[in-house]
């Protein structure tokens, strides 16, 4: 029973981890925060991280009701997943960037971006979703939805102190370091995509 909750809290972690991308979302937090205070900052970074972890509890939760609804099967399940992903990976390889300029312009111009365009699209977003509904649909015990339930309230803590701490590793690192960093881990998660895509067509 532990090892079966275990493996399911480092197996959310683990799979939402570079699908979400907390290293990329950052720099998205930092400029959208410029002008704010330190205190303010925090304060949207806990939001942010409690929107992003209710999210993607209640996906968990509805996932298995979702795709009965709409009478998909889990093979489909896997194959738009990977096509988002992939799409969110390529973002990153050519390193455009995740908001248009009218939806940046927009988000600088709300008080309160904790839910919309952080916690959804950006962090959140349909590839995230995607990814935990894949693991509800596996479900097959209390324990695994627990661990789930575990592994993502663990994502969100550690979103929170990326946001937290992030701003002085971001002047270390600088904005080069860190688009090479954000590169190489959308290649990985295009290879990802690929494994889901081909889950899909071969089960």
């Amino acid at each position: 029973m532990l090892q079966h909750l275990s493996s399911y809290i480092v197996g959310t972690f683990v799979a939402l981890f570079p699908i979400a991308n907390p290293f990329g979302a950052g720099p998205v937090f930092y400029s959208l925060t410029a002008t704010d205070t330190s205190a303010y900052r925090l304060r949207q970074a806990c939001k942010v991280a409690l929107n992003v972890t209710a999210v993607l509890a209640v996906s968990l939760l509805a996932g298995r009701g979702i795709l009965s609804f709409f009478g998909i099967s889990l093979g489909v399940l896997r194959i738009a997943k990977g096509l988002l992903v992939a799409h969110t990976a390529w973002e990153m390889v050519t390193a455009q960037q995740r908001m248009t300029p009218s939806e940046n312009n927009a988000a600088i111009d709300k008080n309160d971006i904790s839910f919309t365009p952080m916690a959804i699209p950006i962090i959140s977003g349909p590839g995230a979703i995607g990814v935990i509904i894949g693991i509800s649909a596996r479900m097959d015990h209390w324990s695994g939805y627990l661990g789930c339930l575990i592994g993502i309230g663990g994502f969100g803590l550690f979103l929170y102190l990326c946001f937290s701490l992030g701003e002085k590793w971001l002047k270390v690192l600088g904005k080069n370091e860190l688009g090479a960093l954000n590169r190489v881990l959308g290649f990985f998660i295009l290879a990802i995509a690929i494994q889901f895509i081909s889950d899909g067509v071969f089960p």
